[in-house]
């Protein structure tokens, strides 16, 4: 099995710094924040390698993912041993490369990958956010291999005021993962999709849960991809070739705690979360404390 990540965007909202630097580069402590879900999405059983859609304009990516002999052995030359055995870490990590080199959608860069997942069901994650427990693509698979291997999305509630902002899934509770007891919207809870609605009214809204940005999907997927007409943007959404979906197959959700990950898909939500992942790494924390000084260190309690 698969997981795919979309890697081929411009990174906009972090221009001028992603003029050279991949936003997909950018570190987050001492790791750029695709190996965090490059490492992710290699957690579940069974994955067996990380398909990157990238663009030709950003070769960074993939030297960063390539072998640097070189380099490595200068480091052990002048006794940095631990620091060449990281940077090989990302090298010897299954990642291969497809390309997009036209923005023409999520859809669209998915559907890149279509020759790589070997008619197998197949894991998508969206490249701006990341769970450093690495479990929540875990109980996906757990979710979908409860349902005969059912193609299952990670969804979490939204203020009822704030529906209009996402995509937002119909359906109906039938479960929960066990030991949880959730039911409805809490997480734990599993649903059957019956339908996704894209930024609905408040009052038109048939639930309030959105779609967090991870998907195991059936390779049925694929194919309908490849007969997939513009949507919304005129570009080729994921979202309608899923309902497409769920006119053939089943599709179940779980619901999640969306700060059970991390958002790095703004410049405040990046820098966020590297004081986060500093405060909760025993290494880190006291020398970030100390780098921020007392008035900033006392602010953070």
């Amino acid at each position: 099995m698969k997981a795919i990540i979309p890697a081929a965007g411009l990174g906009t909202r972090f221009l001028p710094a992603t003029k050279c630097t991949p936003k997909e580069l950018l570190p987050v402590i001492d790791k750029p924040v695709i190996q965090y879900v490059v490492e992710e999405a290699l957690e579940p059983e069974g994955v067996d390698g990380v398909v990157i859609v990238n663009s030709h304009e950003k070769p960074q990516i993939e030297q960063y993912f390539s072998v640097d002999n070189d380099f490595e052995s200068m480091l052990r030359e002048r006794g940095k041993d631990a620091e060449a055995a990281r940077v090989h870490e990302a090298s010897a990590l299954p990642v291969s490369f497809v390309y997009q080199d036209e923005a023409r959608g999520l859809g669209h860069a998915v559907l890149q990958a279509a020759d790589e997942i070997d008619d197998d069901p197949f894991f998508v994650l969206l490249g701006d956010y990341f769970v450093p427990g690495r479990q929540m693509c875990v109980r996906m698979a757990e979710v979908s291999r409860e349902h005969g291997g059912a193609s299952v999305i990670a969804v979490a509630p939204v203020p009822a005021d704030q529906v209009s902002r996402y995509g937002i899934i119909a359906g109906e509770c039938v479960g929960c993962l066990p030991g949880t007891g959730a039911t409805d919207e809490q997480e734990g809870a599993v649903w059957r999709v019956t339908g996704l609605v894209e930024k609905p009214r408040p009052e038109d809204a048939p639930s309030h849960l959105f779609i967090v940005g991870r998907y195991l999907l059936s390779p049925r997927i694929m194919e309908l991809l490849a007969t997939q007409g513009p949507g919304a943007g005129n570009e080729i959404q994921l979202t309608d070739a899923m309902e497409r979906l769920l006119a053939e197959e089943e599709m179940y959700a779980l619901v999640v705690d969306p700060a059970e990950g991390c958002d790095t898909g703004t410049p405040a939500a990046w820098a966020a979360t590297n004081a986060r992942m500093a405060l909760e790494d025993p290494s880190q924390e006291a020398a970030f404390r100390e780098a921020l000084g007392p008035d900033g260190a006392a602010s953070l309690g």
